[in-house]
């Protein structure tokens, strides 16, 4: 049986054990900081009612590499008539009529983006067309390009818009598309801008050839324009 005196060394000891302990597991082993957001995938296409989980990742402080992040994520999107997502569970559904939204992913004061691609899945038709919507010259599908014409000495310009018809009606997806020069030489610009339509222009430094434009809609819609350059 323990005396008042053993008693109250045993409880000192036991004391010091308990605070050696937890100094060895909260100084020796500090909590593992997160250092960065990511968001997975870094680029999603997102069709229109089809709901589809995006992912945090995190990269922490003890270089241990990057791993799920499955809780404490706040989500939110940069437009919700173009993309709409649950703040915690991070399922995003495409709404409207396609465009493009920044998705940010937030976890203990440190946020990830990702720039998401909206589109209409059922589309009958897909062209590229010379002029403004409602009032285009000329239209190409992709079976045979579209052809302009463009004189080099004159820095001429045009203007093109992406279009499609989906349920009957047929939209305008200049905003939602992916325009791309295949041809690397100098002197052929097109802006890619988020205002439709789109203008491409031919500077006067421009070697006299065929350029062709590709143009992407969501995953299986494209077409090509040819940029004839004359000098």
């Amino acid at each position: 049986m323990l005396t008042g005196r053993k008693l109250a060394l045993t409880l000192a000891f036991t004391a010091l054990i308990a605070l050696a302990f937890g100094v060895s597991c909260t100084g020796f082993f500090p909590p593992n900081s997160l250092t960065a957001v990511t968001i997975q995938p870094p680029s999603p296409q997102i069709e229109v009612g089809t709901p589809q989980t995006l992912q945090a990742w995190g990269t922490y402080a003890n270089n241990t590499g990057t791993s799920q992040i499955t809780s404490g994520v706040v989500w939110t999107s940069s437009d919700n008539t173009v993309l709409t997502i649950n703040p915690s569970t991070g399922v995003a559904t495409g709404v409207g009529q396609g465009g493009s939204a920044t998705v940010t992913a937030s976890a203990q004061g440190l946020s990830g983006t990702a720039s998401a691609t909206v589109y209409l899945g059922t589309i009958t038709s897909f062209e590229v067309c010379m002029g403004t919507f409602g009032a285009t010259t000329s239209c190409s599908d992709g079976s045979s390009p579209l052809i302009w014409n463009a004189n080099a000495q004159g820095t001429p310009q045009a203007t093109f818009i992406a279009e499609g018809v989906s349920g009957g009606t047929t939209f305008d997806f200049t905003t939602a598309s992916t325009w791309t020069v295949v041809s690397s030489a100098a002197g052929i610009q097109c802006t890619n801008s988020d205002v439709s339509p789109e203008t491409c222009q031919v500077t006067a430094d421009t070697t006299a050839g065929t350029y062709p434009v590709t143009v992407t809609y969501g995953t299986t819609n494209a077409a090509t324009l040819n940029i004839v350059v004359t000098n």
